[in-house]
């Protein structure tokens, strides 16, 4: 694999050693009018506090692992802050953790009580390989992480949304992209007292490229994944569902982003991210 080390000219990628218009003004007033007519579609809001948002910035890492200084994810770290803070979230940074004292900091907020608060996100800024996420002294699953969460391990956060935003590589392969002619841009629940529900519901995971692939990252102004999503959460935020975001956040990435670097095998490369929804209604910040 590549480092950072051998790449210059301002894009880089978290591994080893133009505008698209958003439509017009009645367009987007349309969209904003859709949200779903049956309320028990829609995730609960009416709490004290819409929640917290754990942020992992993880930028130096121990020699040992061989992964090189994330430079750039200092503007990510921040961006994030600023955004989450502004769609009302408790937000907490912790900057360059090792693999234990993130499971150590996540057992001990899905610990916490949170029946007063509508849902969780947490943000992972790291290197990473397909499956895995990088601590400063190594790497361990993604799974590892997310499970502290599941329903039967936090119990306050059941039914709630769990949104877990990961900004690292997935593994080694380049996306090259493909010539098109033209990209056209558009613009029941049962009622009971005791109702079970599957433990890994109510998880999202937006990684911020395809399985497999390279992420990009820029090392003065952040990476394409989270300018882009701190671009439409800013904009949008408080006015459209989540998969509307995120789906915005995809085209942003795909459209408006390709690597420019002194290496001529890394030019000219692409990214799109990936959701994995299994979230069980519409998800709206407001």
């Amino acid at each position: 694999m590549a480092n950072e080390g051998t790449m210059s000219g301002g894009d880089t990628i978290d591994a080893k050693s133009s505008t698209i218009g958003e439509g017009s003004q009645k367009q987007f007033a349309d969209e904003v009018g859709r949200k779903s007519d049956d309320p028990a579609m829609k995730y609960n809001m009416n709490y004290q506090h819409i929640g917290t948002c754990i942020i992992f910035n993880n930028k130096n890492f121990h020699p040992g692992t061989g992964m090189t200084k994330r430079s750039g994810t200092d503007k990510d770290a921040g961006n994030l802050m600023k955004t989450f803070k502004n769609l009302g979230f408790h937000v907490e940074v912790h900057n360059d953790q090792t693999c234990e004292q993130m499971c150590e900091k996540l057992t001990s907020v899905a610990k916490n009580d949170h029946s007063q608060v509508a849902a969780f996100v947490c943000i992972f800024l790291s290197h990473g390989e397909e499956g895995l996420l990088y601590g400063t002294d190594g790497c361990v699953e993604i799974k590892k992480f997310t499970s502290i969460f599941r329903g039967d391990q936090c119990r306050s956060l059941v039914g709630k949304p769990k949104l877990f935003f990961i900004q690292a590589c997935r593994g080694s392969e380049f996306d090259g992209g493909v010539e098109t002619d033209a990209v056209e841009v558009d613009s029941n629940e049962v009622s009971a007292s005791l109702q079970k529900i599957p433990i890994e519901a109510d998880f999202m995971y937006a990684y911020s490229t395809a399985p497999g692939y390279y992420s990009w990252r820029n090392t003065s102004n952040g990476s394409w994944f989270i300018q882009s999503l701190c671009h439409v959460l800013d904009k949008y935020g408080k006015k459209l569902e989540l998969m509307q975001l995120l789906t915005r956040v995809n085209n942003k990435v795909a459209l408006e982003f390709e690597s420019n670097t002194d290496v001529v095998h890394f030019r000219a490369k692409k990214q799109i991210p990936c959701i994995i929804s299994m979230l069980t209604k519409e998800f709206y910040f407001t």
